[in-house]
């Protein structure tokens, strides 16, 4: 494996993993990295599964602005854990992205499941 800043990028998605979890997310990062979410996973962790049941359950769920504030930042912790490099976005971005604006949650913070949170991946060719 060849060091370079895409592995910062992952390394950002990772420790804020953590602290969202309250725990390392290895099976979370793994669930990822199969193919996205295949059905044939044996993880307890899929598509299907919602936020509110992988954050940390020692704190309250969000509510208003914290939940849009936690919700884009594992949107961007999910697109730096994308399994291409090349797909992840570069810390300037990430940086870009962490001082804009939060949008408003398109449904309440307890019904947004994990796959809602994804990156849209676009195929290049």
């Amino acid at each position: 494996m060849r060091v370079n800043e895409k592995c910062d990028v992952y390394s950002f998605g990772v420790v804020t993993m953590e602290v969202i979890m309250g725990m390392h997310p290895g099976d979370l990062i793994s669930s990822l990295s199969a193919s996205t979410f295949s059905s044939s996973s044996c993880s307890q962790i899929n598509q299907h599964t919602l936020l509110k049941d992988v954050i940390d359950q020692r704190i309250p769920l969000p509510e208003n602005r914290v939940a849009e504030g936690v919700v884009s930042i594992i949107k961007i912790a999910f697109a730096c854990l994308l399994a291409n490099p090349q797909s992840r976005p570069t810390m300037r971005q990430v940086a870009s992205e962490l001082i804009a604006r939060w949008p408003p949650l398109p449904k309440s913070f307890s019904a947004i499941t994990l796959e809602d949170l994804m990156p849209q991946t676009t195929v290049k060719g």
